[in-house]
């Protein structure tokens, strides 16, 4: 990247506005490398882990889970925010076990994205799961999905075409598709 100094913001003071359960909002005024000043609104958010499990047939295990802020239901990766005093692998690995009844022996990190850069800090790691295994009972209660094994290339194709529109699971299947192509996966 070139020389960025000129785009850096200094924070001047910040406040919360909000203090929720998962989320906690700020109002921030900054100044801007013209030695102006401009307020700022932005999300705290703990992180969360996103998992691919792909099974040896080359299937992948998606969720179809109701999102009631956009009041619909997306065909998702598992994922889950991270808990208090849990890594990102281990979140991963919760998600996995609690969403699908599915654990790994084989969990591999294939990196991390910011999906909502303009109004919070929630970073999302991005694993690849295989040689799965199913354990019901592992499944939590009060996870209301339903589980969707497909093939990974239709998981693809559902991408390109626009049925799967979560931004999560668009970048982390396109994450994993690199990563299945260099392992000889795919």
């Amino acid at each position: 990247m070139k020389d960025s100094k000129g785009l850096v913001e200094e924070q001047k003071f910040s406040k919360e506005v909000f203090n929720g359960k998962l989320l906690h909002v700020y109002y921030d005024e900054v100044i801007l490398p013209d030695n102006t000043t401009s307020s700022r609104e932005w999300i705290k958010h703990p992180g969360a882990s996103a998992v691919v499990p792909v099974f040896d047939n080359g299937d992948v295990m998606l969720i179809n889970q109701y999102r009631y802020p956009a009041k619909q239901i997306f065909l998702e990766v598992p994922a889950g925010k991270i808990d208090s005093g849990e890594n990102p692998h281990q979140t991963a690995e919760r998600e996995l076990r609690e969403e699908t009844g599915i654990e790994t022996k084989e969990l591999h990190y294939i990196g991390h994205f910011f999906p909502a850069i303009g109004y919070a800090d929630e970073v999302i790691h991005i694993y690849v799961a295989m040689d799965l295994k199913f354990n019901e009972d592992a499944t939590d209660d009060d996870e209301f999905v339903q589980k969707e094994r497909l093939p990974f290339k239709e998981a693809l194709k559902m991408v390109h075409s626009g049925e799967i529109n979560d931004g999560k699971t668009i970048c982390c299947l396109l994450r994993a598709e690199e990563f299945l192509k260099k392992a000889g996966r795919i």
